[in-house]
């Protein structure tokens, strides 16, 4: 039996990493999944765990107001320490370029566990450029054993940084994974729903702007742009 330990605390990782949680769960038989979450998101984490209906093993509860990296950093460390130790799993499993990501990360390379890393790869090689995002995914990219490159480029950006072909792995974007889950289990018939008064055949935009560099100007100027967009299309 495999044990895979899954570590996450943002609304984005718990996207990201619900389809790949799901499919370790749909094999008992040969995986014996885990699944900590730190809290460094709470509403916004528990409400996208309640629509996976993804059950947490451990929950480190975290978050505090006006939280700095370096306060999410200590809790996640000291707090996963312990559980490590108890569980002991041949894998953890991280994802993306979170504080929580890079800290469980090197708890668990400190306990001697091999780290996997879900949406490896991605570089800006501005490290203010996300910050501290940026910082985080180099951290995890040294320590961890395997990566799960989402594009031919990210691999390619983890080659040229010295890491091992065989230790990477291609696997697309399980973010698609779970908008294709979602688009499955609409209820498009449902009155009163953002997309109700949409007539059929019209084309919407989508966009997620929650990056901390977005605040003020840079969010304005990406809603005037998207405006555009639709006014170019007719609307």
């Amino acid at each position: 039996m495999l044990k895979v330990m899954t570590v996450l605390g943002t609304r984005p990782e718990a996207i990201k990493l619900a389809p790949v949680i799901q499919r370790l769960a749909a094999h008992p038989d040969r995986i014996v999944s885990r699944v900590c979450v730190t809290g460094q998101h709470r509403e916004m984490l528990d409400q996208v765990l309640r629509r996976f209906g993804l059950e947490p093993d451990a929950d480190l509860d975290i978050m505090t107001a006006g939280q700095t990296p370096a306060e999410v950093a200590s809790r996640v460390m000291a707090g996963l320490e312990p559980i490590l130790a108890r569980e002991r799993p041949d894998w953890v499993l991280v994802q993306g370029d979170t504080t929580t990501t890079a800290a469980a990360a090197l708890a668990a390379s400190f306990s001697g566990l091999k780290v996997g890393h879900v949406e490896a790869g991605l570089r800006t090689h501005d490290p203010n450029q996300p910050f501290p995002e940026e910082l985080n995914r180099r951290v995890v990219g040294a320590v961890c054993d395997l990566h799960f490159a989402p594009t031919a480029r990210a691999r390619d950006n983890l080659l040229r940084e010295g890491v091992p072909r065989e230790w990477i792995h291609v696997t697309g974007n399980t973010g698609i994974d779970a908008l294709f889950a979602m688009i499955a289990d609409l209820d498009t018939s449902s009155a009163g729903l953002p997309w109700s008064d949409v007539p059929a055949g019209d084309r919407i935009i989508m966009a997620t702007a929650h990056r901390r560099e977005n605040l003020g100007q840079p969010l304005e100027d990406i809603c005037l742009a998207l405006r555009d967009i639709a006014r170019g299309n007719g609307h």
